[in-house]
C-alpha cells in the first residue's frame, strides 16, 4: 500500500455505501454462510449460477465471483458464461480454484475457467502453488502449506496471468505481480469452520465490484476485514459454534476507522 491508495478503511465504507450486487457462484456448502457474510459486511449477494440466466445477470452484477467447490455440467456452463460476460462488459470476476488439483476433471475446468482472464484468484497455499505449477502438499480443500511458502508462485501466477492473487493462511498474502502485500490477523477458529474461505471470495468481489480499476487494493481491504474481524470474534469465543455469530457481529459493526487502527499490513 502507498500514500496514493485508499486504505482499507475508506474502501470498507465506500464498498457499504455502494452496496455493490455480487454474483456469487459458489458452492452448495457455501451459500448461506456466503450470503450472510456479504449481508453483514454490507453487500448484496446473488447466488445466480443457471447457465440459463448466469450470463444475463452478470452484466447487471458490480463483480462475479466463481468458486468451483461442487462442480455439474450446468454449473460449469453456468461459470463459463457469467465470466464471459463479466469480462464483455468490462466488471471484475474472481475465481476461486477450490482443491483444483484433486482430480483431472477439475484440473480441465479451472484450466478453461484461466482462459477467460480471472481478476483476482483467492486461494489457500496449496491451490495457488499447485496452480502455478508448484508442487503442493494439499488434501482436498485443506491446505498443507504455508502462506510464506506460497508466495513467489503467487507472485509468478500473478506475472504470468496478468491478474492479482490472493493467498490465505496464517498470515495472507495479496500480488499484483510486481508488488505483495502480507495481512495478519484473523483465527485459528477460522479453517474449522465450513466455507468461511468460500465467503471471503465473496466479498472479495464485492471490494473488486467498487473499486475494479484497483483489483490489488480490493482484495487487500477484503483480507484485511476478515482479519480484523476474526481476530475479534476469537476474543469471546468458545469454539466454532460460538465464533460464527460473533464473526458476523463483527463483520456488522467493524467501521472503516476501526479497522485501519487495528489492520497489520506489510509491504514487500
Amino acid at each position: 500500500m502507498n500514500a496514493q491508495t485508499e486504505t482499507p478503511g475508506q474502501l470498507l465504507d465506500a464498498m457499504r455505501r455502494a452496496n455493490p450486487l455480487v454474483q456469487c457462484i459458489t458452492n452448495y456448502v457455501a451459500m448461506n454462510i456466503a450470503a450472510n457474510v456479504m449481508l453483514a459486511a454490507g453487500a448484496s449477494p446473488a447466488m445466480v449460477s443457471a447457465v440459463e440466466e448466469a450470463g444475463e445477470f452478470a452484466a447487471i452484477a458490480g463483480s462475479v465471483t466463481i468458486n468451483i467447490g461442487t462442480l455439474s455440467d450446468s454449473w460449469i456452463g453456468g461459470m463459463k458464461a457469467a465470466a464471459a460476460a463479466a469480462n464483455a462488459a468490462g466488471k471484475p470476476w474472481v475465481l476461486d480454484p477450490v482443491a483444483h488439483y484433486a482430480t483431472s476433471f477439475r484440473r480441465q475446468v479451472t484450466a478453461e475457467l484461466l482462459e477467460l482472464s480471472p481478476t483476482i484468484i483467492r486461494g489457500n497455499a496449496s491451490e495457488i502453488l499447485a496452480l502455478a505449477g508448484t508442487q503442493a502438499r494439499g488434501q482436498g480443500v485443506d491446505s498443507g502449506d504455508s502462506t510464506q511458502a506460497a508466495e513467489g508462485s503467487a507472485m509468478a501466477l500473478a506475472q504470468r496471468l496478468a491478474c492479482v492473487v490472493a493467498v490465505t493462511g496464517e498470515v495472507d498474502f495479496v500480488t499484483d505481480g510486481s508488488r505483495g502485500v502480507r495481512i495478519s490477523g484473523g483465527s485459528e477458529t477460522m479453517p474449522k469452520i465450513t466455507a468461511l474461505g468460500c465467503s471471503l471470495t465473496c466479498l472479495v468481489g464485492a471490494f473488486a465490484a467498487v473499486r475494479p480499476s484497483a483489483p490489488m487494493d480490493a482484495a487487500v481491504a477484503a483480507l484485511a476485514v476478515f482479519a480484523a474481524a476474526g481476530e475479534d470474534a476469537a476474543r469471546t469465543a468458545k469454539g466454532p459454534g460460538s465464533f460464527s455469530p460473533l464473526f458476523l457481529d463483527r463483520l456488522a459493526n467493524l467501521t472503516g476507522a476501526e479497522l485501519d487502527a487495528q489492520i497489520r499490513i506489510s509491504a514487500l
